[in-house]
């Protein structure tokens, strides 16, 4: 069988049909969903999930010894 279309041509089409064709109450709850999403990864990130490791540490080296040493003692401690 071959096909006409690359794979990721052909998800778009399936995708793009899907949404075109469906009624206001389902895209209603999509555009729920797609807030709901953005505030999950985008604002709470900002606020309650600061990256404490770029703050602490130089560099790369510093922060992988960090995390290292946190993944051995932290297996220590619960055997």
């Amino acid at each position: 069988m071959k096909y006409s279309f690359p794979v990721m041509n052909r998800l778009f089409r399936f995708y793009y049909e899907g949404f075109s064709n469906m009624s206001s109450w389902g895209r209603k709850v999509w555009i729920i969903i797609i807030i709901k999403l953005f505030i999950m990864f985008a604002i709470l990130k900002i606020f309650f999930f600061q990256d404490f490791l770029k703050k602490k540490y130089d560099n790369d080296k510093q922060r992988s010894e960090y995390v290292l040493d946190q993944l051995i003692n932290s297996s220590d401690d619960h055997d």
